[in-house]
């Protein structure tokens, strides 16, 4: 089975387009959740929607665009830099890279949390701009067809307050209510700006 659902993700990623996306993060993946996807190869193609990563935060699923998604890590160690934000964890060694590590839990103003074997760190890039957030935990790489999708009135939408403001809509499928995260948004947003120009200075 396991091995099915490696299979059956990288399909759906290759059909995707994904193809900056590293065999190593989708083994990382599969193996660390046991991810599975909920579409086959032949429904993206016939489908109008997207690849999205669906992750945890605070008992609520969010989900961002994969072509956003640039890797997907067990915690690491990162290493403090002093007087900057509290939701500043510091910078770690990823793949080559020194990358700026986010608490988005501390970020998005919720309550801090001890995080277990199940969080991840979540790589997410767009132009120059990469940024890893510590999550509650990655769940699975989920084909979500446009029809499932509402981004109008999202004031009255099922999204808890914190979230709105990097809110895109939200994904209704069956039961489950998915927050759709505009993460480029978040990456630009004036306060992440902020700690990447100034942040940063005393390294």
């Amino acid at each position: 089975m396991a091995k099915d659902n490696r299979k059956m993700l990288q399909d759906a990623l290759a059909s995707a387009g994904r193809t900056r996306t590293s065999l190593l993060m989708q083994a990382q993946l599969a193996l660390a959740q046991q991810l599975d996807t909920h579409a086959s190869p032949e429904d993206v193609q016939a489908s109008d929607g997207e690849q999205y990563l669906v992750f945890s935060l605070c008992d609520c699923e969010l989900a961002v665009s994969a072509e956003l998604v640039q890797a997907v890590e067990r915690l690491v160690d990162v290493t403090a830099i002093p007087n900057v934000a509290p939701w500043v964890r510091g910078v770690a060694h990823l793949r080559g890279s020194i990358v700026s590590v986010v608490d988005l839990r501390t970020f998005l103003g919720l309550e801090q949390f001890t995080h277990g074997s199940r969080a991840r760190l979540l790589s997410l890039q767009h132009n120059d701009m990469t940024i890893c957030f510590v999550v509650d935990g990655v769940s699975e790489m989920l084909f979500i067809p446009n029809s499932a999708i509402t981004r109008g009135e999202i004031l009255q939408a099922p999204i808890p307050q914190w979230a709105l403001p990097n809110a895109a809509g939200y994904a209704l499928l069956g039961k489950r209510a998915v927050v759709l995260l505009d993460a480029v948004r978040l990456l630009f947003s004036d306060k992440m700006q902020r700690y990447e120009l100034q942040g940063l200075e005393g390294l």
